[in-house]
């Protein structure tokens, strides 16, 4: 079974985008890729419209499955944060707007996945995103290489989220019926010979 995921590495500025899909056997594939580059001069409304015109073509023309970003950590800047919350929220909206599952995650996590090492540097998990999905060059430029990054994170811890989903909508089902058994117990006075 095929499953394509979009991951994405979100920033006013530069967002990365990757579509990167599970092939079973064959591996993992990279799909498409790119760049989402807005002009620092421009006012924001229209640079957080562009991004949001531009994740809602990448959804429309590859058809992900589902979605996945980087949480966010942070930081230098009040207002890069302000900036970065905001083109989250833009893209969050194109990719549910999408009918998308949206997971994110940290980056420590993104790094352990793709790596082994939730420290890896940048140069160790671009190689490792390049290994994995058999690409002749490295990923350029980084935005790009860790929306591959988390895509692929997401690609491979997906089924162990879903069965954990799974486990806890089933232990809620039965805490449920054994709440409902000892209400209909309550309600039924017992009866003694």
């Amino acid at each position: 079974m095929k499953n394509r995921t979009l991951g994405i590495d979100p920033g006013l500025d530069r967002t990365g985008w990757a579509v990167v899909e599970n092939n079973g056997a064959a591996g993992f594939v990279l799909v498409s890729c790119g760049l989402i580059h807005t002009a620092a001069g421009t006012p924001l409304p229209q640079r957080l419209s562009e991004i949001y015109d531009e994740i809602k073509k990448v959804t429309e023309l590859f058809s992900p499955d589902d979605a996945a970003m980087e949480e966010m950590f942070f930081l230098k800047r009040a207002l890069t944060m302000s900036h970065t919350i905001q083109t989250r929220g833009v893209i969050m909206l194109a990719l549910h707007q999408a009918g998308l599952n949206i997971t994110a995650y940290p980056p420590k996590r993104v790094k352990l996945t793709i790596s082994g090492s939730g420290s890896a540097d940048k140069k160790q998990m671009q190689r490792m995103v390049q290994l994995t999905l058999k690409l002749a060059k490295v990923l350029s430029p980084d935005d790009v290489a860790d929306a591959a990054a988390i895509a692929l994170c997401h690609i491979k811890s997906a089924p162990m989220l879903k069965q954990i989903k799974l486990q806890q909508q089933f232990l809620e089902k039965i805490k449920a019926a054994k709440k409902q058994q000892l209400s209909s117990l309550k309600k039924k006075p017992l009866a003694f010979k």
